[in-house]
This record gives C-alpha cells, sequence and structure tokens, in this order.
C-alpha cells in the first residue's frame, strides 16, 4: 500500500519543501490541490518554464506526484463548458509532470435535471476526456462527494463510460456520513473502477458544518476501507485529506494509523 497527503496539510509550503515534509514522514506520494492558493504553485495553464522547473523538482524527488486534486464539476450543463477546458489544461499539467490520476467531482446537479440525466453527461463529459487523452497515462477518478456521494450513482456513470482513463476516487468518508452507506456496501459497487482513495475521519456538527476527526476517533471504518484495498491487490495511492486542520502532529500519527489498519489480519 502506498500512503500520501494533499496540499491542504501544507499549504504554504513550496513543491521542493512538501515532498521533502512527506520523504522525512514516511510518505510516498504528495497531492497538490490546485485552484487554493497553496504554495506548491502546480496548477492548470502553468507556462512551460514553471512545468520544467516542477517536473525537475519532482524528478529529484523519491516521493511521487500522485494525483492532481482539481475542483473540476461535470454534471452541470451551464458550467460544462468551461470545466471541461479547465479539465484539459489540468490534464496537460498531469501529462507534463507524469502525475498518474486527477480527481474530479460529479458536482451539482442543475434543477430541472433528472438523476438519469446527470449520469449520461457526467459518463459523456469523462468519455470525451478520456479519447482526447490518446495514449497518455492519466486517469480521471470521479469522487464519492457532493451530489455523487451515493455509491450507486458513481457506479452507475462507471458503467456508462468506455474510456480507459476513467475510474473513481473513493472517498471513504463522504458516502458514510451523507449518503448513509456502509463501507461494505460502497466497495463492493466500487471496487472495480477504485483508482484513487482519500481518507478522513469526520463527523457533522449541530450546526451543519463538518467536523474533521482522527480516523480512530470517527465512525468511518477505515480500517475496513484499508483491508479490502489491501486484499484487492489494490496498487493505487492511499490519500490523507485534511483540510485545514490544526492538529500537531497528525500526519505522522494518521500514518501510524494506516499502516496499522493495513497489517490487521
Amino acid at each position: 500500500m502506498k500512503y500520501s497527503f494533499m496540499s491542504f496539510s501544507c499549504p504554504e509550503l513550496s513543491l521542493r519543501e512538501a515532498l521533502e515534509l512527506a520523504g522525512r514522514l514516511g510518505y510516498d506520494g504528495f497531492e497538490p490541490r490546485v485552484a487554493s492558493g497553496h504554495a506548491h504553485g502546480i496548477e492548470p495553464g502553468m507556462s512551460a518554464e514553471q512545468l520544467s522547473q516542477a517536473a525537475a523538482v519532482a524528478a529529484d524527488s523519491s516521493v511521487k506526484l500522485c494525483c492532481l486534486a482539481t475542483s473540476v464539476q461535470l454534471a452541470s450543463r451551464a458550467r460544462l463548458e468551461a470545466n471541461m477546458d479547465e479539465a484539459r489544461r489540468a490534464l496537460e499539467v498531469c501529462a507534463r509532470l507524469g502525475i498518474p490520476r486527477m480527481r474530479v467531482f460529479g458536482g451539482p446537479i442543475d434543477e430541472g435535471c433528472t438523476r438519469g440525466e446527470a449520469i449520461e453527461q457526467v459518463a459523456r463529459a469523462l468519455d470525451t476526456l478520456s479519447r482526447e487523452l490518446g495514449d497518455e497515462d492519466v486517469c480521471l477518478c470521479m469522487e464519492t462527494h457532493d451530489s455523487w456521494c451515493e455509491p450507486a450513482h458513481v457506479e452507475a456513470v462507471m458503467r456508462s463510460c468506455r474510456g480507459r482513463h476513467v475510474g473513481v476516487n473513493w472517498d471513504v468518508m463522504h458516502p458514510v456520513l451523507t449518503a448513509h452507506a456502509s463501507v461494505e456496501e460502497a466497495f463492493g459497487l466500487l471496487r472495480p473502477y477504485i483508482r484513487h482513495a482519500h481518507v478522513h475521519g469526520g463527523t457533522w456538527l449541530k450546526d451543519g458544518s463538518l467536523k474533521l476527526l482522527p480516523m480512530r476517533e470517527s465512525i468511518i471504518d477505515h480500517a475496513l476501507a484499508i483491508r479490502e484495498l489491501r486484499d484487492m491487490g489494490y496498487d493505487g495511492f492511499v490519500s490523507g485529506e485534511w483540510i485545514n486542520w490544526d492538529r500537531p502532529g497528525y500526519l505522522s500519527e494518521e500514518l501510524k494509523t494506516l499502516r496499522a489498519y493495513e497489517e490487521d489480519k
């Protein structure tokens, strides 16, 4: 199993500094989040010089750039063209930097649009991008998130897709907290399509906000999720998405937890 964390854990660090931090703590990968003002500098629309500099930094590190986390949303007809253009710019960055995964969202469904119509639109958009990728070794990973926390809805998109560059980013938390789907149910439906995974414990507060928690303190059974991925021979990354979490030492502690879950029989 390979572990990484998203740049929300170190938004002030340059790419070199983030990769050094990940390596020092024992992580295998680093996941840059774009369009969030993070100092790593990897963004859609980077210049050729910026791409060359980032590629040199990445090549000098044993820590891999495992996934580019974008905000691309594909379900809204009104925003589809702009989001497709953003996706193309981000995919060019992935291709140039050798980043094998790119996270995308389904996003909100337009008023008046049925779930079936939204599934068809997202699948068509993913297939279009997949065709355009040609022989590039990049996978578009749709996350179980927002209006797409229900695993069956994401599975339906995957079954409708024909492109070989399409898969799922299984965010273990969101189906449990939002769609009330068990880890067993989500994994059972999404297993054939999982190409990337996000982990983070959490709970809903009374005011409707989400509070992040250590995985061991959360109701989400991350231990089962890690064992399921291990037992299926998953060879992608499991990435910690700890957004603006002010908890000293958590990067080391959560990595210890993930490794303990993997070693559990």
